[in-house]
């Protein structure tokens, strides 16, 4: 991190634009992050070259740093995307969303937090949320209220939701992977591969290991019989495809996202 701060160009309005309309998204992926680079340089650099979205990134983080906050880079678990996220490391993970939160609904993350952490999948039902609404700390809430807040616990990229089931979005794993594992250690589950927090994944069923899809991927690319790297038995699920961003770039970039990023640019 030093040695990088030390090779960083000094800030200008296209960095500090960047930052403005990144901290309003809070995380996104990476073609998103290309592309909200340029909107930057087209409409302060001048005549000045663009940086590669690596190095422009290390001269935000140069001057983050003595703030305690950093632009992390992350991969997507399902298919890994490249994602970015500007994390605060001062203060504690959940904390930082008491703004954003009242009592009552930053306990109902914790619940759901525990649950998907807690599970085989990487997944909790809504309904399983939902049936601890009458345990939460604060004003009390109906389960149509709880339903409305797990809702905005997606809209601001806390939690994913896929036919009625939540798990966490990447910038929760980026922001609050310490957290995690600090608090859950007897749950978590880590990727044998990359040695990070998994929250989603395949396990061997001979031994148990666990991978991120990502890490199974590029594991076991142009490999016809993949064997588990621990015990060398014969993996038993799909191989999934390794993420390639030339092959459909925008594939990765939601509706929601693209519109939502136009409307702050202008």
């Amino acid at each position: 991190m030093q040695g990088s701060a030390r090779r960083a160009g000094a800030m200008t309005d296209v960095h500090r634009r960047f930052l403005q309309l990144l901290m309003t998204h809070g995380a996104l992926e990476e073609w998103d992050v290309q592309r909200l680079q340029k909107h930057c340089h087209e409409v302060h650099g001048s005549n000045a070259p663009e940086e590669k979205l690596e190095d422009f990134i290390t001269t935000i983080n140069s001057v983050l740093e003595s703030l305690y906050i950093e632009i992390k880079k992350g991969v997507t678990e399902d298919d890994g995307r490249p994602i970015y996220a500007l994390v605060n490391l001062a203060t504690t993970p959940i904390s930082k969303m008491a703004s954003d939160f009242a009592e009552n609904e930053l306990d109902l993350f914790r619940k759901a937090l525990e649950l998907i952490v807690d599970s085989e999948t990487g997944f909790a039902s809504s309904t399983n949320i939902l049936n601890l609404v009458d345990q939460l700390k604060g004003k009390r809430m109906r389960k149509k209220e709880a339903e409305q807040v797990l809702q905005k616990f997606v809209q601001n990229k806390w939690l994913i939701e896929k036919e009625g089931e939540f798990t966490l979005h990447s910038r929760t794993i980026l922001e609050m992977g310490q957290h995690i594992r600090e608090t859950y250690p007897d749950a978590v589950k880590i990727c044998d591969i990359c040695h990070g927090l998994l929250i989603q994944g395949q396990s061997c069923d001979t031994c148990g290991i666990r991978m991120h899809l990502p890490c199974v991927a590029k594991y076991f690319q142009s490999n016809p019989e993949p064997r588990c790297p621990h015990c060398n038995d014969y993996w038993p699920h799909r191989v999934p495809e390794v993420f390639d961003p030339q092959k459909e770039p925008e594939t990765g970039v939601s509706k929601s996202n693209r519109k939502s990023l136009r409307s702050r640019q202008h």
